[in-house]
């Protein structure tokens, strides 16, 4: 029933930031330009509402205002999977269920955070989402933000009984956990890396692709690690795994989206703005990042020094 989508929901599903304007509101037109400067960028498919997207800074309401402006900007281009998950099953469910009736091709579920449920918990709860909705759901397992890992037999149990559980994100630096989930889950199920050195190796393994922060500023190089492997030339995907890692450390030495959207903003794709209690990086790793993004050639040293 969902293999047309399972072969289109493969590559870089890039998880698009939620810009705001200066007035802290959800700024939609750049949501717009974003969607489409991935797309022409070569992403294969679009997130938002994700770690990346600032969810929890969001009204329910901007949630689904911001699923919906991308998946029109899409014009089903390529596939969009919001992120729909909460710590709040009822939340989940009717954010889900938005998804679904606006058009998705697949909602990006999160394991609860903060609540810390046991593994039938999670069981239960993935398995209620799950029952609730016709839409493919990719489970979203990121044990350094919810507290809670989700275990591989709990996963496995739950792609078993559930037909349109059809994959998982999993930002889990445990690389022995990552290739049991294929192992327990069937090598048809879609694993996408949300590490971003794990990006290159996951495919190694079996991977589907990658949900990478770093698309955000360099969405060309992201996807073309995925089109590089399948087209068989391995090593100039390893040179692009390289090569990005300098930029994929800087990012991640404070909080994201904190780092990315200071970038994004000197490379003028948004403002900056980040919803308290989220704040601005710190100054030296603005410098190290406006530094960075000089040796990539992302900005004019002379206009940015």
């Amino acid at each position: 029933m969902y293999e047309e989508i399972k072969s289109r929901l493969r590559g870089s599903i890039a998880p698009v930031i939620t810009p705001f304007d200066d007035k802290m509101e959800v700024d939609v037109k750049a949501i717009e330009n974003l969607v489409n400067w991935h797309i022409e960028s070569g992403s294969h498919g679009i997130s938002v509402c994700g770690t990346t997207g600032e969810p929890s800074s969001l009204t329910i309401e901007e949630r689904e205002l911001v699923m919906e402006t991308a998946i029109k900007a899409a014009k089903a281009r390529v596939p969009v999977a919001p992120g729909t998950g909460s710590a709040n099953q009822k939340e989940t469910l009717h954010l889900t269920k938005r998804a679904q009736e606006m058009g998705a091709d697949a909602a990006l579920v999160i394991v609860p955070y903060y609540n810390k449920p046991n593994q039938q918990a999670l069981y239960n709860h993935f398995k209620t989402v799950a029952d609730a909705v016709d839409i493919p759901l990719i489970v979203y397992n990121i044990p350094g933000r919810t507290a809670t890992n989700l275990e591989v037999k709990t996963l496995a149990r739950l792609a078993e009984d559930c037909e349109n559980i059809i994959g998982v994100k999993e930002s889990n630096k445990d690389f022995e956990h990552v290739n049991r989930v294929l192992l327990n889950c069937g090598r048809d199920f879609l694993l996408y890396s949300g590490i971003e050195l794990l990006c290159y190796p996951m495919l190694a393994i079996g991977g589907a692709g990658h949900i990478s922060a770093t698309a955000n500023i360099t969405p060309k190089e992201v996807a073309d690690i995925y089109n590089l492997w399948v087209e068989g030339d391995v090593d100039k995907a390893l040179d692009l795994h390289y090569k990005l890692m300098p930029l994929n450390d800087v990012l991640f030495k404070e909080t994201n989206p904190g780092p990315l959207k200071a970038a994004m903003g000197m490379m003028g794709k948004i403002n900056p703005a980040l919803r308290p209690p989220m704040g601005p990086p710190s100054e030296p790793l603005e410098k190290e990042l406006r530094e960075t993004l000089q040796s990539y050639g992302l900005i004019d040293q002379k206009i940015q020094s």
